[in-house]
């Protein structure tokens, strides 16, 4: 029986990822959507019998299309596939229908198991086809199409990654959700860093903290922009006696700073296959705007390649914007592990 499977990611990177961890013969059979309701579309015209959905997407995000899957009685089996690694996470996609979960980034071993253990394909068999796959290929057995992933597309999953494990982080030492956002990548002008990020737009005052980071072949810098109406709820969720002050949003940015940039640039640097080297964090400024904030970047020439990640607890009014600035000497390393990975 043929199993016709869909892909629906809004990453490119994800999507090439996915469809090379599956068996070979269910190439041939395999669709994708860019966004939720590209594949509600798709799912309401009968064309798929398994779907390996993301939750971090546009228009329609994978929450929402597991409520139109169970509203309107499509039938589908779906695997949840996300960087978003948070245990509410996993627990409300479960109860929204999903038949498991796979963190992102897709491991082979892990999909071949699951497919074992919902029937698409016994262990015998799994064996035959890895041995038969080089065969395959040169007796011209037809794939998925090819995916094309540009160095933007590559930045947006590899931050989507390592987002999720800075977002779990935070929600297990805060007990709470965190939505998480879809980065914006960009490639930009230092002088133009305090016009391209949507925070820029608030009218709403900042406070702000710095580290840079280098490896082999990268060097950059992270910010961590937290806005000032979030400072008491932050200090009383970390449990401080005093909640009020300068003092203690110091400390507060020096605590987020270092539970999301910690984590986040490992997952960066894990995926990468390099180890960063992190500086000691530094105040940029408080109580000001984003642009008074980003003026020591707008005397420079030099352009960057931006990451912005937008930070949202879940019923709390507390928010702040991450920003990872890669310089543009790292343009060639990373375009290098890039080609490494789609080849």
């Amino acid at each position: 029986m043929t199993t016709r499977i869909l892909i629906c990611d809004d990453s490119s990177l994800a999507r090439k990822q996915m469809t090379r961890a599956l068996p070979l013969p269910l190439h041939e059979h395999v669709i994708y959507a860019t966004n939720g309701q590209e594949a509600l579309t798709k799912l309401r015209a009968g064309e798929a019998d398994l779907m390996f959905l993301d939750l971090n997407m546009p228009e329609l995000d994978g929450y929402q299309v597991l409520e139109h899957i169970r509203q309107e009685d499509l039938p589908v089996l779906t695997i949840v596939v996300s960087g978003d690694i948070q245990p509410e996470a996993r627990e409300r996609v479960r109860k929204l229908g999903a038949i498991d979960f796979i963190k992102k980034p897709t491991d082979q071993d892990t999909v071949l198991d699951l497919l074992t253990r919902y029937g698409y394909y016994r262990p015998g068999e799994l064996e035959d086809l890895a041995r038969n796959d080089s065969s395959l290929r040169s007796a011209g057995f037809n794939e998925a199409p090819e995916i094309s992933v540009s160095l933007s597309d590559y930045l947006q999953e590899i931050a989507n990654v390592a987002m999720g494990r800075s977002s779990d982080l935070l929600a297990r030492l805060l007990r709470v959700f965190v939505r998480q956002p879809i980065p914006r990548v960009a490639f930009i002008a230092n002088s133009e860093l305090h016009m391209a990020i949507s925070a820029a737009r608030d009218t709403s005052t900042y406070s702000a903290v710095c580290q840079g980071f280098t490896g082999s072949g990268i060097a950059g810098e992270a910010l961590l922009l937290f806005a000032d109406a979030s400072f008491r709820d932050m200090a009383e969720m970390l449990h401080y006696d005093n909640v009020d002050g300068d003092a203690v949003h110091v400390e507060v940015l020096m605590d987020m700073s270092s539970i999301l940039f910690g984590a986040f640039l490992k997952g960066i640097g894990d995926q990468l296959d390099i180890k960063l080297g992190l500086s000691h964090p530094r105040v940029l400024g408080q109580h000001r705007q984003i642009s008074d904030l980003l003026e020591h970047h707008s005397g420079r020439e030099e352009k960057l390649l931006c990451i912005e990640i937008s930070y949202r607890l879940e019923e709390r009014d507390i928010h702040c914007d991450m920003l990872v600035l890669l310089t543009e000497n790292s343009i060639p390393f990373l375009e290098k592990r890039l080609q490494y990975l789609v080849d």
